[in-house]
């Protein structure tokens, strides 16, 4: 194991072996501190990214952070690595990556040499760098990131910011889900997928409910995909069954044995990838699969441990599960960013943070990165600084985000975005919904050449429309 150390000010610090010296590099959270494996200063902070700065690339091919032996997920990353992409940056070390990125990102063909080397990074690689990057450079690297997926509707496109329209209900009544789409469909979102979390994972409500979205998404023709956000065994099972299913749903983590505590590995999320790419049900393209991850799950579910035994960071596992996202070439992707709670994301300043940590780094590895941009109400955190981070995504690039109806989630319990929170961040940073989705909001009137969504006067003939006569 290499021990590395960094001198400040005449105080040498050591650190044993990657595992610990990318935990003691990471920007302050509360999950490392419960999980023992956090820097004891801040001084001991920044002399672990000195150190980790002067790490070569090459490193991470060789000294491993989980274990290979006993990890299929480690197996995946350095099984698949691809030495030709990864050539272009092979000579640099953690500090020089992140030059050559910054570099990169201001070119005009940036978007191509960052897609040139997604597959030559591993997902270490690229936790590491973001531990000494600041949050702008988070930002300027992400934006310039291109990363295009398809279903009905085209995902990821530049200038775009798509949304899941999320309506859930605590008891699952269809009524009251069907509303929660109207108003959100009226207030142009649900261009990425409208998703529901289902309040249990009964295969009989799953199918209640994928019959429903269905059958919305055919009366009024939208170009959009539906998702109820069941088990995969239970998705399979429906599929098996004949149930429209369009967007295979799963939440995943960075360990094998956090995915086993999910009840999944990488076989069974291979078999639904082909299940679902089977019914041949998209127009545009062929992307089948959601996936949820979120900062926390492998320490929630005790699966945090890598070489030695010794903890590992959460930003670096969080990052090493978008690997199994990216075998599996998803349509979505998105980070939970502050839903597990302030036991692993403390406050605003640690939310806001992952949320640029998660979609920097899914991006830079090839997702269609999204964020669920959260808090739950015993966080340090507000509707505020939900609004900072929702601008700070839309400048990156982010692929969608999550509205719920009023920005609160009244089955899941937490608070998320709103529908009009949206339409701001659409309106002052000039983005607009994917294509297909934006075509169909213009041809109901609801939306004008611009893509801009329409007063509530201006849209009272397609509301009509949309409620069978009785909206207005």
């Amino acid at each position: 194991m290499t021990r590395y150390t960094a001198t400040l000010r005449g105080t040498t610090y050591a650190f044993e072996g990657l595992v610990d010296l990318l935990a003691k590099a990471t920007p302050r959270r509360s999950g490392d501190e419960l999980a023992g494996c956090a820097a004891s200063s801040d001084a001991e902070r920044v002399a672990a990214q000195w150190a980790l700065a002067d790490v070569p690339l090459t490193t991470f091919l060789s000294e491993e952070v989980v274990p290979y032996e006993t990890d299929e997920v480690t197996r995946l990353i350095m099984d698949d690595h691809d030495p030709a992409a990864f050539a272009p940056v092979s000579s640099l070390t953690v500090g020089g990556f992140r030059d050559w990125l910054l570099e990169r990102a201001a070119r005009p063909d940036g978007p191509v040499a960052l897609a040139g080397v997604a597959r030559g990074l591993t997902p270490e690689m690229v936790a590491a760098v973001s531990k000494i990057m600041r949050n702008c450079d988070l930002v300027a690297v992400a934006r310039a990131v291109r990363v295009v997926t398809a279903f009905r509707t085209t995902i990821g496109l530049p200038g775009r910011l798509g949304t899941r329209l999320q309506p859930n209900h605590p008891t699952d009544d269809p009524r009251g889900i069907a509303a929660a789409t109207l108003d959100g469909l009226l207030l142009g979102c649900g261009d990425a997928v409208i998703g529901i979390n289902p309040a249990t994972d009964s295969p009989q409500t799953t199918a209640t409910l994928l019959h429903l979205l269905d059958e919305i998404r055919e009366r009024y023709a939208i170009p959009t995909q539906s998702c109820v956000l069941a088990h995969v065994t239970t998705t399979l099972e429906l599929i098996e069954a004949g149930v429209p299913v369009d967007l295979v749903f799963q939440s995943v983590a960075g360990t094998e044995g956090a995915n086993s505590g999910f009840g999944v590995d990488l076989a069974v999320l291979r078999e639904a990838n082909a299940a679902g790419r089977s019914l041949g049900r998209g127009t545009v393209g062929d992307n089948v699969m959601y996936l949820e991850t979120g900062q926390g799950s492998a320490l929630s579910a005790g699966a945090h441990l890598g070489v030695g035994d010794r903890p590992v960071d959460q930003q670096t596992l969080e990052t090493r599960a978008y690997a199994v996202c990216r075998t599996l070439d998803p349509l979505l992707v998105n980070t939970v960013v502050g839903f597990i709670g302030p036991e692993y994301l403390y406050d605003a300043k640690q939310i806001i943070r992952a949320g640029l940590e998660d979609h920097f780094c899914g991006k830079l590895l090839g997702l269609p990165m999204g964020v669920d941009v959260c808090y739950t109400n015993h966080a340090e955190a507000d509707a505020d600084d939900m609004d900072v981070l929702l601008t700070l995504l839309g400048v990156a690039g982010a692929a969608f985000v999550i509205a719920v109806p009023g920005a609160d989630d009244i089955m899941l319990g937490y608070q998320s975005l709103s529908f009009h929170d949206v339409l701001y961040a659409r309106q002052v940073l000039g983005l607009r919904a994917a294509p297909e989705f934006e075509q169909w909001l213009q041809q109901l009137g609801l939306a004008d050449d611009a893509g801009r969504v329409q007063p509530i006067d201006v849209i009272a003939s397609p509301l009509r429309q949309l409620t069978g006569g009785r909206g207005g």
